[in-house]
């Protein structure tokens, strides 16, 4: 008697990709990224944009490329070589300037972002990996967002969601964000690392990350020395920690900025809780700027970004590098499998 072996595959994950602001790089490196047979190995690369703008980016970058328009992600050929796109045809090719400001370019990517959202919440696409968009573009078409996290917010009707980069399996939150040094460190109250730590290891779990281990980085140098070097420390940050380790949440510190982040690129945190967007930005852009990759937690989606600008002083010119594209790619592609829409 024969008996057969069933093996079972995962299916890929669909990504979308909304390709940005028109007279930006992000056509550009999406092209570039979706050129490269290892993007289409761990996933199916969905573009939603302009279909012209694309095809004139393909034409930039020297791609071996064809576009096929679809009208849902159920559609996509997802084969190497062919880009599946859902074209929402609202660039005028005439009046685009790359490396410039405008109102189509600004009302474009806000398009194409809404409409990633909503295949997103319909169960259609399983992550986005969003590319850059420009905020002076969309303060011209009176968009009223200053950026994806508040866009991403409305959008899916999400409160306060939360910045985790990753960067070489380096994780790292944010306490505060586009705060003054000042505010930031008003807003660095006992109640909010509490709260903070909490929502964060809810965020980690919620990607598949278990046995969490935490640290939170320290404000004054050597973590204030008892108060000989500030008081924040003492009589905000550690308390804070105290809550949430009552909590059951498995954190240590306020551990020096100087070290900590060290420590969990070599593995002794799973994640860092940074207290100011600068403190958290560095270590990870100094370790690989590259491949510093953007996650939004607190989504009822996956969602990975490239941690870089429109770079309008290069697009349109073939010189854009497309590294920190791939990276953002391939990641939702890795968290995709394990991602929990509710949370826990």
């Amino acid at each position: 008697m024969t008996t057969t072996t069933k093996t079972t595959t995962t299916e890929k994950a669909i990504i979308a990709i909304p390709m940005g602001d028109p007279a930006g790089i992000g056509p550009e490196i999406t092209m570039k990224s979706l050129a490269k047979k290892e993007i289409y190995d761990v996933c199916k690369p969905l573009v939603i944009g302009d279909a012209a703008v694309l095809e004139k980016a393909i034409e930039i970058v020297g791609a071996d490329l064809s576009i096929n328009e679809i009208t849902s992600p159920a559609e996509g050929k997802y084969e190497l070589g062919t880009v599946d796109v859902i074209n929402l045809n609202n660039i005028d090719l005439n009046k685009l300037q790359y490396g410039e400001v405008s109102a189509q370019g600004g009302q474009g990517a806000f398009e194409y972002i809404k409409k990633a959202v909503e295949h997103a919440t319909a169960g259609e696409v399983k992550a986005l990996a969003t590319t850059p968009i420009n905020k002076e573009s969309l303060k011209a078409a009176n968009v009223p967002y200053i950026g994806h996290t508040e866009m991403l917010e409305a959008l899916a009707g999400s409160d306060d969601p939360l910045t985790m980069f990753e960067v070489k399996g380096m994780r790292i939150f944010f306490l505060t964000r586009h705060l003054s040094l000042k505010d930031a460190i008003a807003a660095m109250t006992k109640e909010r690392v509490h709260d903070y730590l909490v929502r964060c290891d809810r965020a980690l779990a919620r990607l598949g990350v278990e046995n969490r281990r935490w640290a939170v980085a320290g404000l004054n140098p050597h973590s204030g020395e008892g108060g000989l070097f500030g008081w924040e420390e003492v009589e905000q940050i550690k308390p804070g920690i105290e809550l949430a380790v009552a909590d059951g949440i498995n954190a240590v510190g306020p551990v020096p900025a100087d070290s900590v982040f060290f420590q969990a690129l070599n593995g002794k945190y799973d994640a860092v809780l940074s207290l100011y967007h600068d403190q958290g930005h560095i270590a990870a852009k100094m370790t690989d700027f590259h491949r510093t990759i953007s996650i939004t937690n607190g989504l009822p989606f996956l969602r990975t970004s490239v941690d870089h600008g429109t770079a309008f002083d290069i697009a349109g010119k073939n010189i854009a590098e497309s590294t920190s594209m791939e990276e953002c790619i391939k990641l939702a592609a890795q968290y995709a499998p394990k991602f929990t829409a509710n949370s826990l």
